[in-house]
């Protein structure tokens, strides 16, 4: 049993927040979150990589000189890859890289993820943030109130809030999203986690649906 500090707009203490991380997950495999990270990472690789090979490239199919009497090596084509200009040998061209793992691992996966961050102490629970307009400043005051200012950061709210998202968006380093957009990458890449106590309750006691996709 885990017990997190609650803390206010302003950085104080105001409550104590207990929540069993074995609930959440019951073991973190190093391997698993492994594999959901890669998967996320390829699924992001644009793949639109491409070279021409020789038979793409412009350029002549006539010999350069005669085979034999020059004293220079044999050479045929001037669109050979050995030449500058030439094509390129094994040429890559587009491809898509993504792939799935099975649904069950990865909603796992973003368990494991959000137990590693309360069992190595890098989740801060706030107890709620209300923003009436985007407010980058405010946004930005509220982390250096809880210590998070010189660290990335991933804000974790219960539901969407289009004023809260706004007011972090700008700011280097800070990801916003709601608990049901979570994945294994989203939690695991920042160093730190803020999160709201209706989002924590809503892990606690696993109303959330963790997401399979990630961010864009």
């Amino acid at each position: 049993m885990a017990t997190l500090s609650i803390v206010n707009e302003s950085g104080a203490e105001v409550g104590k927040y207990e929540i069993d991380s074995e609930a959440i997950a019951d073991r973190i495999s190093k391997q698993l979150l492994h594999d959901a990270v890669v998967m996320y990472q390829a699924n992001a690789r644009q793949g639109s990589h491409s070279a021409k090979s020789r038979g793409q490239v412009s350029g002549t199919n006539k010999k350069l000189y005669r085979q034999k009497g020059t004293g220079n090596a044999r050479a045929g084509s001037k669109r050979t890859n050995v030449r500058r200009g030439g094509g390129v040998a094994r040429t890559i061209k587009p491809r898509d890289y993504s792939y799935r793992l099975p649904k069950k691992a990865l909603r796992l996966a973003t368990r494991m993820a959000i137990r590693s961050k309360i069992d190595d102490g890098e989740m801060v629970v706030i107890d709620s943030l209300s923003f009436d307009a985007p407010k980058t400043s405010k946004m930005a005051g509220i982390l250096k109130a809880c210590g998070l200012n010189a660290t990335t950061t991933l804000i974790a709210t219960d539901g969407t809030d289009v004023n809260v998202y706004k007011s972090g968006r700008n700011l280097p380093g800070v990801a916003v999203q709601p608990v049901r957009q979570l994945n294994a990458i989203s939690v695991l890449r920042p160093n730190r986690m803020l999160i709201t106590k209706d989002a924590l309750d809503k892990i606690k006691d696993g109303s959330f649906s963790v997401s399979e996709e990630t961010e864009a």
